[in-house]
């Protein structure tokens, strides 16, 4: 999974105290890195979903519209309960950015998907007539 965003994005947006409280879990003082790398794998992986199809995937150029709406999603994520308001509006408002990216109303400058080859899936799902049917029982 290629990384749209860092821990350190993390940290630098909301602060080293938001993610120590967040990503905590064993009460140790540190925040626990295998929880951090999996609130941005998610968010990556969900960010990826809605831009596949429209665009070559990985993305390889830094995109900061792209980098706030994976933090966003990411930290969204870590809350595990009651998250404030300003976090879901922010993570609403990631998700209704990628639609509009899928949906093409948005559009950015990067190179579009690849267009699947002439008579790929369409010549393998046509095959021999059909075994059942009216009077082949």
């Amino acid at each position: 999974m290629t990384a749209y965003a860092t821990p350190a994005d993390l940290e630098s947006r909301y602060g080293a105290a938001e993610l120590l409280a967040l990503a905590d879990r064993d009460g140790d003082g540190v925040v626990d890195a295998g929880v951090v790398e999996a609130a941005l794998d998610a968010a990556c992986t969900l960010a990826e979903g809605y831009l596949r199809g429209r665009y070559a995937l990985p993305v390889l150029v830094p995109l900061p519209d792209l980098l706030a709406a994976v933090c966003d999603l990411a930290r969204a994520l870590l809350y595990t309960l009651d998250a404030p308001q300003i976090v879901t509006d922010r993570d609403a408002a990631a998700r209704r950015w990628l639609a509009a990216v899928a949906s093409g109303a948005v559009q950015l400058d990067l190179p579009p998907a690849a267009a699947p080859a002439a008579g790929g899936l369409v010549e393998l799902i046509n095959g021999a007539d059909s075994v059942f049917g009216r009077g082949r029982w």
